[in-house]
């Protein structure tokens, strides 16, 4: 009774998810093609730079933000929404169920089969970077204790506090997994924290190790280091954007836009247009719009 209940109550906030997200557009109206973002502000840069490269077809885009990557593929498979951008490890492991593999082709002809076959999505060619997750601690501890990687790391961290989102805590390739990976344990629990929150609070010391992702603007800014994932626990997490095949089979354009942006961006330029927007708090349209110059797309 108890599992059916949380069964029902999950499928509940995730329909309630998608439908809420229909009146919360950032472009405001209808339009042809629906892109999407899971949330924050990396998948705000990417969904804008899908509508602003598939308005290049003279299509309207709606823009439409939801909170996570269940509800966002909820969405798509429910025709919500047409296009946003997903990363192939969590594709993988968080939609397919899949367990993690470390072969980036393999993991990604895998994809391209299972989405095309389960859900008539395309899965298209990387965007060029690599978003994984990256366990994060002060630069003056790693400079103290000599520590470069997480197996290193995992000597101190009885000492230590650890924070975490939610869904690191909860997902399969999360927390659970590298935590018996790397034999992790730590003084406390770890705290369950917002994204938001979670540079400020290792700043503060509050925490000592934090997870984030590796291209998170904040960390070089910060003097923050990321550990390296020495026994490559974590699968790789290309961003790659996926589409309806009904979206793409209606407008043929729309396939030979987002081509376009096939390997444009690098994990240096993603850390850097993150940067431009949570550091110097410019707006996502200008940042997007910027970066399209250069890259000879507008």
């Amino acid at each position: 009774m108890k599992r059916f209940f949380a069964f029902f109550l999950i499928t509940f906030v995730l329909m309630l998810g998608i439908a809420s997200c229909d009146s919360s557009t950032s472009g405001g109206g209808s339009g042809d093609i629906v892109v999407a973002s899971k949330g924050f502000t990396e998948q705000d840069i990417l969904s804008e730079l899908l509508a602003q490269q598939i308005e290049t077809t003279n299509l309207k885009v709606k823009r439409l933000r939801f909170t996570s990557a269940l509800v966002t593929h909820q969405a798509i498979t429910a025709g919500k929404i047409d296009a946003y951008v997903e990363y192939t490890g969590t594709a993988f492991t968080v939609i397919l169920k899949q367990k993690a593999i470390n072969d980036p082709k393999e993991v990604y002809q895998r994809l391209k089969q299972a989405y095309a076959q389960q859900f008539n999505l395309e899965v298209m060619e990387s965007l060029g970077f690599e978003n994984t997750f990256a366990m994060i601690i002060r630069g003056d501890d790693a400079r103290r204790y000599n520590i470069e990687t997480l197996s290193e790391a995992a000597q101190y961290t009885p000492q230590w506090r650890g924070g975490f989102g939610y869904e690191f805590i909860e997902r399969e390739d999360g927390f659970p997994g590298l935590a018996k990976a790397y034999d992790l344990h730590f003084a406390k629990s770890p705290r369950i924290m917002d994204l938001g929150l979670i540079y400020r609070a290792i700043l503060q010391k509050q925490v000592d190790m934090i997870n984030g992702n590796s291209t998170d603007g904040q960390i070089a800014r910060l003097g923050l280091v990321v550990l390296k994932d020495d026994k490559q626990y974590f699968p790789p997490y290309e961003a790659t954007p996926i589409v309806r095949k009904e979206t793409l089979q209606k407008y043929p354009q729309v396939r030979k836009a987002i081509t376009q942006l096939v390997g444009k961006i690098s994990a240096d330029e993603m850390r850097q247009l993150n940067y431009l927007v949570e550091g110097e708090l410019r707006d996502i349209k200008e940042v997007v719009s910027q970066f399209r110059k250069t890259k000879g797309l507008a």
